[in-house]
């Protein structure tokens, strides 16, 4: 059999790495990939970049080095210490070729005594390295599988009973950080499909999952953030309003995606009401607000609290954004 070897930080993975596993793939009986620890270049954790490649290529054996050593470079103390380490963690996988897109191909195979076989070296196939991206992600998007992309983006959401703010807010931050936002869908599917101002229970379901699919089409376009109105937290509330329960699969969801947003902003109950033919009133606005509140704080998810009027809030916003670092902040 023929079992082949690649390895890297893979941060992120790109189009350049793809070529190398998917080569290696065709070439090969049985492939690993060793993906190391890599702080001082990102903060994206190895177990989520590991998962990229699990997910693109499911048959592939990955080998999580959260010991490896850090240094690199050609000095002969410095291979020695990568290839002691490689050595460690693949001798009994009877490793017959090796695959890189770097001059390091020469000495690590020779240590596996494997084949060299080295993949668009000169980047011409993939004009493109993680520095690059790194620097400007939404640059390199063309370079990024969706599932990579979407992990560069930070998902804001803002929460809030029903006039507090929330879609100006989005909208706005949109402008100011020149990406997409995106609207409640609830809204429009309510506009379309009410009958005497209620929803059934499925569809309230239907809401949750066309929001998420907008969504998830949002953050492939988004640059840097997404600005996201409401959620299936939100969604749920309503269930419970006009029904006293929820069907099971939107608990499942909302038991499933809220840890989906890397940012909960709550928007308070501060500002003027704007009583609408389709709002049921400021009394229900405090009430419903209670309940965001509340569920929140069963659920244990973080929020920040948004008060004031629109620039206040976006100051507010900008803020935590400047300070926040996606994998980081907690």
């Amino acid at each position: 059999m023929k079992i082949g070897l690649t390895l890297g930080k893979f941060s992120p993975l790109h189009k350049g790495h793809q070529l190398l596993i998917e080569t290696a793939l065709q070439e090969v009986d049985h492939l690993y990939v060793m993906v190391y620890n890599s702080p001082e270049t990102t903060n994206i954790p190895l177990n989520v970049r590991a998962r990229w490649i699990r997910e693109l290529y499911p048959q592939v054996s990955i080998i999580e080095a959260w010991d490896g050593p850090i240094d690199a470079g050609y000095t002969p103390e410095i291979m020695r210490i990568q290839e002691t380490y490689i050595l460690s963690q693949v001798h009994d996988k009877n490793i017959t070729h090796f695959y890189s897109s770097e001059p390091y191909g020469d000495h690590v195979s020779s240590a596996l005594n494997a084949a060299n076989r080295t993949v668009d070296i000169a980047r011409k196939s993939v004009p493109i390295s993680g520095t690059a991206i790194r620097a400007n992600p939404y640059s390199a998007r063309p370079y990024l599988a969706d599932i990579v992309y979407r992990d560069h983006v930070v998902n804001v959401v803002f929460l809030g009973a029903p006039s507090t703010g929330k879609s100006t807010i989005a909208e706005c931050l949109a402008q100011e950080f020149d990406t997409v936002w995106m609207p409640e869908y609830g809204r429009e599917y309510w506009d379309k499909n009410q009958v005497n101002r209620r929803l059934t229970l499925d569809q309230l379901v239907a809401i949750a999952e066309g929001h998420l699919v907008r969504e998830d089409s949002l953050l492939l376009k988004a640059r840097n953030y997404l600005f996201t109105d409401t959620n299936v937290l939100t969604t749920r509330i309503f269930s419970y309003y006009y029904h006293g329960t929820a069907a099971p699969k939107l608990e499942e969801m909302a038991i499933k995606h809220f840890s989906r947003y890397d940012l909960c902003f709550l928007c308070d109950t501060d500002i003027p009401y704007d009583d609408t033919w389709d709002r049921s009133g400021e009394m229900n606005r405090e009430d419903m607000q209670k309940q965001i509140v509340a569920d929140l704080h069963s659920r244990r998810i973080p929020y920040i609290l948004l008060q004031g009027g629109i620039n206040a809030r976006k100051s507010q916003v900008a803020q935590v954004l400047h300070s926040f670092k996606k994998f980081s902040n907690f």
